[in-house]
C-alpha cells in the first residue's frame, strides 16, 4: 500500500482514472487506524484487483474536509474516476467490516 503525505485534486484524479482503487484516510496518531494497520496485507491480498492507498488525512486536510472525510480511520472506493462506495465514521473498524464494505460495492 502506497503512502500519500499530500493529497490534492489532481493527484486524486491521477490516481483513480482507471480500475478499482481504495483510499484508506488515516493519521500516525489514531489508535483506531493503528488497530488496522497488522489486517492491512491481507485485505489487499484479498482484493488483489483493486489498489490501495493510505492517504495522511493530517497532511491532505483540505481535501478531506472537501469529501467530508470528517472521522478516520474511512475508506472510500473509485472505479474508473468515479466514487462508488464510502465507510467514512470515526469508529474503530475490524478486518471483517471492513472486507465487507469492500465486497458490499462490487
Amino acid at each position: 500500500m502506497e503512502l500519500i503525505k499530500e493529497l490534492n485534486q489532481s493527484k486524486l484524479e491521477e490516481i483513480t482514472k482507471s480500475g478499482r482503487t481504495v483510499l484508506e484516510f488515516s493519521a500516525d496518531w489514531c489508535p483506531d487506524c493503528r488497530f488496522l494497520d497488522p489486517f492491512l496485507p491481507q485485505i489487499e491480498a484479498d482484493f488483489a484487483d483493486s489498489t490501495f492507498y493510505k492517504i495522511d488525512r493530517d497532511g491532505s486536510i483540505d481535501l478531506a474536509k472537501e469529501m467530508n472525510i470528517l472521522g478516520i480511520p474511512s475508506f472510500v472506493v473509485y472505479q474508473d474516476g468515479q466514487e462508488i462506495g464510502r465507510l467514512v465514521n470515526g469508529d474503530r473498524k475490524t478486518k471483517q467490516e471492513v472486507e465487507d464494505f469492500l465486497r458490499s460495492v462490487d
